[in-house]
């Protein structure tokens, strides 16, 4: 594709590749959000084991240890070679990779990946659809994604954002997400749900606002043996599979 003919790019995960932003997963609670994302994601990829995997937005890192553990192969995609800089130690003992490219024109062909992530990504772009149809293009088997659900309280996000930029300090506005919406999506490119795995019943903001890890973990435990987060939670973790 001609630079002409190229979408304006997305940088929404500059910020999200930052030190700042990683510093919201800093202490006891931000690690468990992080031991709990990293399970679950882990759970969603074991029918692929050392699977050829494309992280695209790469987040601050939280999941590049986690995969290189388990025996994926990883590639990172950023917008930016900044988007490198909390990684840079896996890239350096060569047990990932990582390519800053366009992330709505990435430079691989397709079905490239075998499963293909997109992690605090979603929300933040303006043209979310155009970005689903280049993770489903270069993905072979899946794609995992997370979003923010309208069937939680964050259907309420835009009403309390003051609140919540008030207890975390350098949040951003997001989109909140309909299921139906991000299902169709996948399904305009051959892509159908296999799995869905909600994360936490109580706002990530309240968690870090009590600050307390033990009972962060004991609530959301619950609140996935009563069914409540399975109805409720977010950000969920989708799977999508290809159609066979």
């Amino acid at each position: 594709m001609s630079a002409e003919a190229l979408p304006a790019p997305e940088h929404a995960d500059v910020e999200t590749a930052s030190e700042d932003y990683a510093r919201r997963f800093a202490g006891p609670v931000g690690a468990f959000f992080l031991e709990v994302q990293a399970r679950d994601t882990l759970r969603l990829l074991e029918p692929w084991p050392r699977a050829r995997v494309l992280d695209v937005g790469g987040g601050h890192g939280q999941l590049t240890g986690p995969l290189v553990d388990a025996g994926y192969d990883v590639t990172i995609v950023g917008s930016e070679p900044s988007c490198r800089r909390r990684i840079d130690s896996w890239l350096k003992a060569g047990r990932a990779r990582f390519t800053a490219a366009h992330l709505l024109a990435l430079p691989y062909s397709s079905r490239s990946f075998d499963v293909v992530l997109c992690y605090r990504l979603l929300p933040h772009v303006a043209r979310w659809r155009e970005l689903i149809a280049e993770l489903a293009r270069v993905a072979g088997r899946a794609v995992v994604v997370d979003y923010p659900t309208r069937r939680s309280v964050n259907v309420f996000a835009s009403a309390f954002f003051g609140v919540k930029k008030g207890v975390e300090g350098n949040t951003r506005p997001f989109a909140v997400f309909r299921d139906e919406d991000v299902r169709a999506a996948f399904a305009e490119q051959g892509m159908r749900t296999s799995a869905r795995r909600p994360q936490f019943l109580l706002p990530m903001a309240l968690h870090r606002a009590v600050g307390k890890a033990w009972l962060s973990g004991a609530v959301e435990a619950g609140a996935r043996l009563s069914g409540l987060a399975r109805l409720f939670g977010s950000p969920v973790l989708l799977r999508l599979e290809r159609d066979a």
